[in-house]
């Protein structure tokens, strides 16, 4: 059964639906409510749940990950299996092409599209729905002219997560990913004019 619980810290709530050692659904909100409410539209249909106050320790350690990756802090997702085997696969692909974004970087929706197939919309699509933000950095994600592009959390938080992201690079680089290379360049890029 999937244990679904929550946290606050600093005024922000953190979520996350697991069975260890997999990741269902991961989220942040303004409220509790609004964090329940992603959460639980992010589970497959007819999966049993509980929400739980305490969490286990699995659930407690992903809490502490998804709450370090909207602080900007750097973390490893190697440890992180996500359960997406009632995606689509077009979405997998996305989702394990962002995935591998690393922090203080961005992608364009088109450079996610060369890697994993499809078009830039077709990436927005994904993206808009991403059932594990911020672990899988759907933020990181940007228009090819370096503007902010969309977001379901809306382009201020967008722009908040990337700001804490600074890591001072300057120059773009390659991540290889399937044996094709994404394009990555240095999240400074999008913030020049903010």
């Amino acid at each position: 059964m999937l244990e679904v619980c929550a946290k606050s810290s600093s005024g922000v709530w953190f979520g996350v639906a697991c069975e260890e050692p997999r990741v269902f659904a991961a989220a942040f909100a303004d409220t509790q409510q609004e964090l329940i409410h992603s959460l639980l539209c992010s589970l497959p249909f007819n999966v049993p749940f509980e929400v739980t106050s305490a969490g286990s320790a699995f659930a407690q350690k992903t809490l502490l990950l998804i709450e370090n990756v909207y602080r900007g802090k750097d973390v490893t997702l190697k440890q992180v299996c996500f359960a997406t085997e009632h995606l689509p696969f077009y979405t997998r692909k996305v989702l394990q092409t962002v995935s591998l974004i690393p922090g203080g970087y961005v992608a364009s929706y088109g450079a996610v599209a060369k890697v994993a197939g499809g078009g830039a919309r077709a990436v927005g699509n994904v993206m808009a729905a991403n059932p594990f933000a911020p672990v899988v950095p759907c933020h990181r994600v940007v228009s090819a002219d370096f503007t902010l592009g969309g977001y379901s959390g809306g382009l201020n938080v967008k722009l908040e997560l990337l700001k804490r992201e600074r890591r001072g690079h300057v120059k773009k680089r390659e991540v290889p990913i399937g044996g094709k290379m994404l394009t990555v360049f240095p999240v400074e890029f999008v913030l020049k004019d903010f």
